[in-house]
């Protein structure tokens, strides 16, 4: 029964989403072409303008975890030059999507199931969140940090994001922060702790085996 309820909410998902990706404020160069091609395409009809990534959550059980399926250039290269991308974002209860920024465009999020608080914080280090409801829009603007949390304990939350770049970039600050291979002198006189505490962070956000 879970299963149908979540196909039922994922075609409304999918639905709701067309229209705001209408909406979305473009932000990529304009192109001097109706669209831009592949390399290795040698053949372009509908196909090239399907995406078909996202099936796989049609009928699918309830996330166990926090995860995003994009739908950005990298997976559809058919959207190079169109400034619009997209992402479904699944939340088991209790997951949370960290704080990130997206450096080419704003988010706008649509909540479809669930409840979900969300955060950004400006560049004078004023925090913003609210606590969403299904049906809710939310924008993220452009560039600036911001998270997601699912903290209901029991139910899960399903939500979409249109962008306003066929490539927005994600840039995670803790796996930034703790898993390039800054020193950890210059983290721990950062945050004003000892390296003993970054290489914890660290050691916790490495990937496992």
């Amino acid at each position: 029964m879970a299963s149908k309820v979540f196909s039922l909410k994922f075609f409304s998902l999918m639905i709701s989403s067309f229209a705001i990706i209408q909406v979305t404020t473009a932000g990529d160069p304009d192109i001097l072409s109706d669209f831009l091609t592949h390399p290795n395409v040698t053949i372009i009809d509908g196909n090239f303008f399907t995406f078909t990534g996202l099936r796989s959550l049609v009928g699918s059980d309830p996330p166990t975890t926090f995860k995003a399926f994009k739908a950005s250039m990298a997976e559809f290269p058919a959207l190079n030059g169109q400034s619009v991308s997209f992402a479904v974002l699944e939340y088991a209860n209790g997951t949370i999507n960290p704080p990130h920024t997206h450096p080419r465009s704003a988010e706008l999020l649509f909540l479809v199931e669930g409840t979900l608080q969300v955060g950004f914080v400006d560049t004078t280090n004023k925090l913003f969140t609210q606590k969403l409801q299904e049906g809710d829009l939310f924008v993220f603007p452009k560039g600036l940090v911001h998270f997601q949390y699912n903290a209901d304990p029991q139910n899960f939350a399903i939500a979409v994001s249109a962008f306003g770049s066929a490539n927005p970039g994600t840039v995670s600050i803790p796996n930034t922060l703790f898993t390039t291979g800054i020193d950890d002198t210059v983290l721990a006189k950062s945050f004003k702790t000892n390296v003993a505490t970054i290489q914890a962070l660290k050691f916790a956000l490495a990937p496992k085996p």
